[in-house]
């Protein structure tokens, strides 16, 4: 049975694994920015207030996010009748992991943007994976990512994911330059890119000049 403090537990996830704050992934879903506040929880007589399916689908579809994922934030990990905790080690994933630098080299990626040839070191993937095949990670190298990303910070990137406006994804060029950008408008012709540093002006580059894009979907800050 999934309790209140369960659902908001849920809310409050989604919005971490997508570097928001509660307030900011109701404003992403196009509600009032403080419908998840913790003070909105309660009523003033200290009953207990739940979100709506309504804006849960509306998260949802803002963060490109399943009802799958959903309930596995809420469900938690399975447990075994019969058998006490600890009897088997949580399980892990390991996805493949390589440099910015590294990811503008030729060789390590197929015609899709998929890891491909030799050279990845693995990480863990931290996030439950009932998965995306194909994801992977970058390592941030520099600080042209500030404040959002660091240097070390691990981006983990879905290739061949449907990307919309706003979403934070990887380009690589045809001549090998590979950046993390904000999508901010695509046409037949050319993307629109937003800097994740203000320092750095925008891009926009010819369709014909991108190698490929993959959409972020989750970093380790």
């Amino acid at each position: 049975m999934f309790s209140h403090n369960k659902i908001w537990e849920a809310i409050d996830q989604l919005a971490a694994r997508h570097e928001l704050t509660p307030s900011g992934l109701a404003r992403k879903a196009g509600l009032d920015p403080t419908s998840f506040n913790k003070s909105k929880r309660q009523s003033a007589d200290g009953r207990q207030r739940w979100p709506s399916t309504e804006s849960i689908y509306k998260i949802l579809e803002a963060t490109s996010s399943t009802i799958e994922d959903f309930m596995a934030v809420l469900q938690g990990p399975l447990k075994l009748s019969g058998l006490p905790d600890g009897a088997f080690p949580p399980q892990t994933s390991t996805i493949p992991l390589l440099g910015f630098a590294q990811a503008g080299a030729g060789g390590f990626f197929d015609d899709g943007g998929f890891p491909a040839g030799q050279g990845w070191d693995v990480v863990e993937f931290p996030v439950s994976p009932a998965q995306k095949s194909g994801v992977y990670a970058l390592e941030v190298q520099g600080e042209s990512m500030m404040p959002l990303y660091r240097d070390g910070d691990v981006l983990i990137v879905e290739p061949g994911a449907q990307v919309r406006r706003n979403d934070r994804i990887v380009v690589r060029t045809k001549e090998g330059e590979v950046m993390a950008k904000v999508l901010i408008r695509q046409t037949p012709k050319a993307i629109e890119l937003m800097s994740l540093n203000p320092e750095h002006p925008g891009r926009t580059i010819e369709v014909a000049d991108v190698d490929w894009i993959a959409r972020i979907i989750w970093a380790s800050q």
